[in-house]
């Protein structure tokens, strides 16, 4: 029988102020048995770009990446934002390592090709090295995988964290019977976006598409749901989108095919 793994995906809003990081890494900690924390960073990565002059775009939620916002993201995500974590966790006696998918070939993967839009240094995921995370866990240690993969030639990518989050979670699906939590702001998918009493208690493939058509589902939510249920059609357990803050009670909206 499979052993249990939760992988927590946190967002920048929360992993980038002291307090509410305090309080993920308080609740990450009280998870039992084998875990992961995928992290995100780009409110940090934007300041930095204009302190520096370089200019944010982004297209649906995600990061147009060139040559000098490249360079900021590894700064951010694979520095001050992952050792940021890991020294919380090493505060709380978990032992934890910082990965960026360039160490030990963690997450390859391939720049994506210009269409429509040139997002520039991003990175779409090849493969995972699960046996090594595999290795690092039953060795009790924690990854802590920050949002930035490698093409295997030498060149860094910036990659979205949802996305690390799924792909890690199928590849390690193999080893383990995986769990994947996505942490954001809000309790839940809402049905009414102003009022945080409205989470959608469960959500199946099939409920989907309606909910985006009318609205209810939008912005960046889409693709975070698509990862999921990309998750979960490839061996994941469950899938549940919550708030950080809720960490701790495991309550929110469950993803279902």
């Amino acid at each position: 029988m499979k052993q249990s793994l939760v992988i927590v995906k946190v967002g920048g809003a929360v992993v980038e102020q002291p307090d509410t990081l305090k309080k993920l890494l308080a609740d990450f900690v009280q998870i039992p048995g084998y875990k992961i924390l995928v992290h995100g960073g780009g409110r940090s990565a934007t300041a930095l770009c204009s302190k520096l002059g370089i200019e944010s775009r982004m297209v649906d939620g995600r990061r147009i990446t060139d040559a000098e916002t490249l360079k900021v993201v590894t700064m951010v995500y694979g520095g001050l934002v992952n050792k940021n974590i890991v020294a919380g966790l090493q505060a709380s006696a978990v032992n934890a390592i910082g990965l960026t998918g360039a160490d030990s070939d963690v997450i390859r993967a391939a720049k994506r090709p210009v269409g429509d839009i040139d997002y520039g240094y991003v990175g779409d995921v090849v493969s995972v090295n699960a046996a090594f995370l595999a290795s690092l866990l039953e060795s009790g240690t924690v990854p802590v995988l920050a949002p930035l993969t490698h093409d295997g030639q030498g060149q860094m990518l910036n990659t979205n964290a949802d996305t690390i989050a799924a792909e890690t979670a199928k590849a390690l699906s193999a080893f383990f019977k995986v769990s994947l939590v996505y942490c954001f702001e809000k309790p839940g998918v809402l049905l009414k976006p102003d009022d945080d009493s409205s989470v959608i208690p469960y959500i199946s493939y099939y409920d989907f598409p309606r909910l985006v058509d009318d609205g209810t589902i939008s912005g960046g939510m889409i693709p975070k749901i698509q990862n999921a249920f990309n998750a979960l059609n490839a061996g994941v357990s469950s899938v549940l989108i919550t708030s950080a803050s809720a960490l701790d009670k495991f309550e929110g909206t469950t993803i279902a095919l």
